[in-house]
């Protein structure tokens, strides 16, 4: 039986890692044509290299096929909205891929290098030496990333774009991003000061609005569960 407490939990880490993240998505709206119009040597990437493309904050990954082809998961709210292979095959938008992050729909679908680096540079198998574990063969690797392609759910937290390729690379899925977020989300609920200041933000939340159950009922609970987590 799941635990609600814990599901909530899942729930508002993945919406601070969201929004923590939302500058990184639509700052990329600007770098659109600069990614069509880069051009990548792709005569040193082998097929099953995992290719890396280094954000702000995050890193987004993929599996490169051979042919100038790489596999990636990417959320897309059109997968929720039509089965038009024409329209969701086009280049994911900053905007569709916002709302798909949110409704958590995505799928691991295949695009060129320009558009899938959208004009960042690409580091090849990085997370062989990050992560310091064993690859598999790039074919079997390759063979599983191809396995996977088509409509999949989607999660900031349990299942991005890092634990596709981790899980085609080295078959675990694992996001040390992902860790390091929840490792930050936790030190700040470890710390009193959290507990206070909810407290206070609670308080004066009552003062401006009153006593009615949409601020009082936060101002109560999040102080008591932040308490009780730490």
């Amino acid at each position: 039986m799941k635990n609600p407490m814990l599901e909530v939990v899942s729930l508002l880490l993945e919406k601070l890692l969201l929004i923590s993240n939302f500058m990184l998505f639509s700052s990329g709206a600007t770098g659109e044509d600069k990614g069509r119009n880069s051009f990548y040597e792709t005569s040193s990437f082998h097929r099953g290299d995992v290719l890396e493309v280094p954000r702000t904050h995050l890193t987004h990954y993929g599996i490169y096929l051979g042919d100038n082809r790489v596999a990636h998961m990417m959320p897309d709210i059109l997968l929720a909205l039509t089965d038009d292979m024409g329209r969701t095959q086009k280049v994911v938008s900053n905007k569709r891929l916002i709302l798909g992050v949110i409704v958590r729909v995505a799928s691991i679908r295949v695009d060129t290098v320009e558009d899938f680096a959208y004009g960042a540079n690409i580091l090849v198998n990085h997370l062989d030496e990050s992560l310091q574990k064993k690859a598999l063969l790039n074919e079997e690797v390759a063979r599983r990333a191809e396995k996977l392609l088509g409509f999949t759910p989607y999660s900031l937290l349990w299942n991005n774009c890092e634990h596709f390729v981790t899980y085609c690379r080295y078959g675990t899925p694992i996001s040390p991003q992902s860790d390091k977020f929840c490792e930050t989300v936790k030190i700040i609920i470890r710390d009193q000061r959290s507990v206070l200041a909810s407290a206070v933000l609670g308080l004066a939340s009552i003062v401006c609005t009153g006593l009615v159950s949409y601020t009082t009922l936060p101002a109560i609970f999040i102080p008591f569960f932040l308490w009780m987590a730490g």
